[in-house]
């Protein structure tokens, strides 16, 4: 097998780049998630007959005095500011730096501290790039500028639009972490933030405030894995400590959702993929180019896992019975399959190239390489469980629905396109951890 040279993508797009040949048996993997699936498949079935979860109705009030500190305006304010000064920061080093990402923690701010950092943030912390978002901030500080509410009405959104901005911007950013020639040359990052930026504070401008709460790619995507916090809202507003499984159920049946989800699956696949030896071989022998053959790829991954979706949705609908929402109905037992890909596909990349990216933010460039917390066989094991027990919590979520949906003699018939959809995405998630 000839080896890629170690290129900005290779470094900053893939988190475990020697995924392959990983030190775990295949029949052990498989053997387990398929027992793991089934044995909760027939759990819940037997013991499980009403639904559970209470969505925003449920959670353990915190103190009092946590929340004042919490909604503090001065907490919020910091927050803004911190935000706000990490994009100038960005930006700084995208005009004035090296271009050469060894070099330049810009490309590791966004690739990693931003994309990847996301991921255990929100878990903790709940949707936070709500409050450091510095398009949100920016937003603000123009409308006052131009004595205008920063929180004004602006024209009503379309209710039919929903999600899909979200899913589009995040498809635009995938694209470009996994697609694009030179995703971490400063020219591109520079261009992809200047249109990025413009768009969102346009659109912003049209619709008011409130657009970034879907339109906006990173904080639809914070508060969709911020589903899963044990930290959340409850619908009177306290803050309080929940079972994450509540916050999953609250996840909002919108337009889009299923779109989004699916692209992040769908474009962790095709990471995963992408460093086959065979598809490393069709990128360099294609007819059409290196770039749109990789988007073609990109496009049909995301598209592969909409359309296996949609066709657990139809039989679903069809074994049980008419549903007005069959697509979003179980959109958010997704959202812990996603997670657990993206714990599996970027846990080394957090761990080892966040530490550098803050090096080189602080200016010791000759801080000594970080070593990664977990050798070749602790790694495999990570990820193997990570996918499989992001399939058990899918499961757990599409159960508890189906028995508040269906009537209990069709509620565990109806799920078997469910487990059928499970066992399909364990099978391609873990062939690509372990191929």
């Amino acid at each position: 097998m000839v080896l890629h040279p170690a290129d900005p993508l290779t470094s900053l797009a893939h988190g475990i780049g020697s995924q392959h040949d990983l030190p775990i048996s295949p029949f052990y993997a498989f053997a387990g998630a398929f027992a793991a699936l089934f044995v909760s498949f027939l759990a819940l079935g037997l013991l499980w007959s009403t639904s559970r979860f209470r969505g925003e109705r449920s959670g353990l009030a915190l103190p009092a005095a946590l929340q004042r500190v919490a909604d503090a305006p001065a907490t919020r304010t910091a927050l803004r500011g911190l935000g706000l000064a990490a994009a100038l920061a960005v930006l700084l080093h995208l005009l004035l730096g090296p271009d050469d990402p060894a070099h330049n923690p810009a490309p590791g701010a966004v690739y990693v501290l931003l994309w990847v950092g996301l991921v255990p943030a929100s878990l903790l912390l709940g949707p936070v790039w709500r409050l450091l978002n510095p398009l949100r901030t920016l937003h603000r500080l123009l409308s006052r500028a131009l004595r205008r509410r920063g929180r004004g009405p602006g024209r009503a959104l379309p209710a039919r639009l929903g999600q899909w901005p979200a899913a589009a911007g995040l498809f635009g950013f995938t694209w470009l972490e996994l697609v694009a020639p030179d995703p971490a040359s400063t020219t591109t990052l520079l261009i992809a933030i200047t249109t990025y930026a413009t768009a969102q504070l346009l659109l912003a401008a049209r619709f008011g405030e409130r657009w970034f709460d879907d339109g906006d790619a990173f904080e639809a995507y914070s508060a969709l894995l911020a589903r899963l916090s044990p930290l959340g809202r409850r619908s009177d507003g306290r803050l309080v400590l929940r079972n994450p499984f509540h916050g999953l159920d609250a996840t909002p049946e919108r337009p889009g959702l299923v779109a989004t989800v699916c692209v992040l699956l769908g474009s962790t696949a095709y990471d995963g993929f992408s460093d086959n030896p065979s598809w490393i071989n069709v990128l360099q022998t294609s007819p059409l180019g290196r770039t749109p053959t990789a988007t073609l790829g990109l496009l049909a991954s995301i598209a592969l896992v909409a359309t296996l979706y949609c066709l657990c949705a139809a039989a679903t609908r069809l074994v049980s019975g008419p549903h007005p929402g069959p697509l979003t109905a179980f959109a958010h037992s997704l959202v812990p399959i996603a997670l657990g890909y993206l714990i599996a596909h970027y846990f080394s990349l957090l761990v080892v190239e966040g530490p550098r990216t803050v090096s080189m933010a602080l200016g010791t460039d000759n801080a000594p390489e970080p070593v990664p917390p977990l050798g070749p066989g602790g790694l495999a094991a990570l990820q193997v469980i990570a996918v499989v027990t992001g399939h058990v919590l899918g499961v757990v979520a599409a159960h508890d629905r189906s028995v508040r949906l269906f009537p209990p003699a069709k509620a565990v018939a109806g799920q078997l396109p469910l487990l059928a959809l499970m066992i399909t995405y364990t099978v391609g998630g873990l062939s690509l951890l372990l191929n």
